[in-house]
C-alpha cells in the first residue's frame, strides 16, 4: 500500500495516486486496501479498494455519509435490497447515506475508489453535570 501524506497541509494540488499503476504492480489476491488518502487538513477520506476474484464484502451501511465509488479495475456486483447493479471500470455510483449494500467482485477481481466526507475526530471532553431536578 502506498502511503503519500504530506506533513504540512498546502493549498497547492498535487498527484497522490496512480490508480493504474497501483493496481497493475499489486498481487493478484490482494484483498484490502492498496492506497489511501492522508494528507494532513483534509476534508475528505479516500480509499483505494481491491477485492480478489470473487471475493465478497457482506451487507452494511453507512449511516452518517454518503459514499462515491469509482470503479478502476475489473468487474463486480453492486446489490442493495432487491437491486443489483452490474459494476465495471468506470462506473461512479452514489450511495446515500443509509443505503445498505454489499459488493461482490467478478472473476478478474474489483479495484475501486471509495470517497466520503471524512469524519470528525473522537473528541474528549468533561462529562456533563447530572441533571438538576426540582424539589418544588
Amino acid at each position: 500500500m502506498t502511503d503519500t501524506g504530506t506533513e504540512a497541509h498546502s493549498s497547492r494540488p498535487s498527484i497522490l495516486c496512480d490508480a493504474s499503476v497501483e493496481i497493475a504492480e499489486s498481487e493478484t489476491a490482494t484483498i484490502g486496501i492498496l492506497w489511501r488518502l492522508s494528507e494532513t487538513g483534509r476534508q475528505i477520506d479516500a480509499n483505494l479498494v481491491q477485492l480478489a476474484p470473487q471475493q465478497h464484502i457482506d451487507v452494511h451501511a453507512e449511516p452518517d455519509l454518503d459514499v462515491l465509488i469509482v470503479v478502476m479495475d475489473g468487474t463486480g456486483d453492486l446489490r442493495a435490497g432487491n437491486l443489483t447493479m452490474r459494476l465495471a471500470e468506470g462506473l461512479v455510483v452514489w450511495l446515500p447515506r443509509g443505503s445498505s449494500r454489499s459488493l461482490g467482485a467478478g472473476d478478474q477481481g474489483l479495484a475501486y475508489f471509495s470517497v466520503h466526507r471524512r469524519r470528525p475526530g473522537i473528541q474528549i471532553g468533561l462529562k456533563p453535570p447530572p441533571a438538576m431536578t426540582s424539589l418544588e
